[in-house]
């Protein structure tokens, strides 16, 4: 009978500008609240960062900027490994073993690739298409038993377990790599942009207006939500009139997970106000909830020596397990030495 492995946690931020509040609400908050379940594992993927054209003299920057919302968020170093992602040459090294035991076609299944390169897919890098199977070398290198994603990456989760499961056929080492499982949903796993209900809350947005960044002032939290798009009709008064209102649905959703509350409480509560009610009262949950992480996301962020001597830590941490499951595997494939 196979023992099943201790739960393991992995994942991790890319350090892009415009860190906002679906990341938050989305990724951070989550990893907080996964500590209680297990070792946590988190990450800064800077390797993942630059499959799309990145200022070197800001990527460091905003490297720091996703460590200060880790800690600010109360991931605690502590308890929980935090590293970048590029400090810990497994994570590369275990890609080019996994790249040579992915297929072609399975990489040319991944909808977000197609979605992120559009017309210009042959203009794109490498490590955008390949990007994947670094994910899956990334968790794998932990032998990380459960991975919280989106909707938008359960896909590329997947690929990770048919490349262990691959692995472990092709190596004849039954269950060397266990499959990863998702953990999917949470308060807010999917915001919206504040200006578009069909388009996720996204970094790369040109509109400022569209997301509530991390390192917004107060005044301009409550600026963005008062200055989101609804429509002309008063709060709905039961829960199925969202699925036709998707703006009214992203204020309701973001409310609910900043309260810790369900939609139909919420829905319950504002049955039939207008907006002049609802979004003061959103802007002043925001700023009693958010303001006091963007505080100290802030101060994290004036102290670099801080963020710094964490991550070299992390990096400690995290290159002593991986290390070794990275040996096994070359030993598995035949390497010699």
């Amino acid at each position: 009978m196979t023992t099943k492995p201790p739960m393991r946690v992995f994942s991790g931020v890319q350090p892009t500008a415009n860190l906002h509040l679906g990341n938050y609400l989305g990724a951070i908050k989550r990893f907080v609240e996964l500590q209680n379940s297990g070792e946590c594992i988190y990450c800064v993927v800077d390797l993942h960062a630059i499959t799309v054209p990145q200022d070197p003299k800001m990527l460091a920057a905003q490297t720091r900027e996703v460590a200060a919302a880790y800690l600010a968020a109360g991931v605690d170093p502590a308890r929980s490994i935090m590293f970048v992602q590029s400090c810990v040459s497994a994570h590369a090294e275990l890609a080019w073993i996994l790249n040579c035991v992915a297929r072609m076609g399975w990489l040319e299944r991944m909808t977000q690739f197609k979605d992120k390169a559009g017309k210009n897919a042959e203009r794109s890098s490498v490590g955008l298409f390949n990007y994947p199977v670094l994910m899956a070398a990334d968790i794998l290198a932990y032998r990380a038993t459960h991975v919280p994603v989106g909707e938008d990456q359960k896909q590329h989760l997947e690929l990770s377990r048919d490349i262990a499961t691959r692995f472990n056929a092709d190596f004849k080492v039954e269950g060397f790599f266990p499959l990863p499982e998702p953990i999917i949903g949470g308060p807010a796993a999917r915001v919206m942009n504040l200006q578009d209900g069909s388009k996720k809350m996204s970094k790369s947005e040109p509109a400022d207006n569209s997301r509530i960044n991390l390192t917004d002032s107060k005044d301009d939290l409550v600026r963005k939500i008062k200055k989101a798009k609804t429509d002309t009709l008063a709060m709905p008064s039961h829960i199925d009139e969202l699925k036709s209102r998707p703006e009214v649905d992203n204020l309701i959703g973001i409310y609910a997970a900043l309260a810790g509350q369900t939609k139909e409480q919420v829905v319950t509560e504002f049955s039939g106000a207008g907006f002049g009610l609802f979004k003061p009262r959103l802007a002043e949950l925001a700023v009693e909830t958010l303001g006091p992480v963007m505080d100290k996301m802030m101060r994290y962020m004036n102290d670099p020596a801080q963020i710094d001597a964490i991550l070299r830590d992390g990096a400690v941490r995290a290159h002593a397990i991986a290390q070794p499951i990275l040996a096994q595997t070359k030993e598995a494939v035949g390497f010699w030495g």
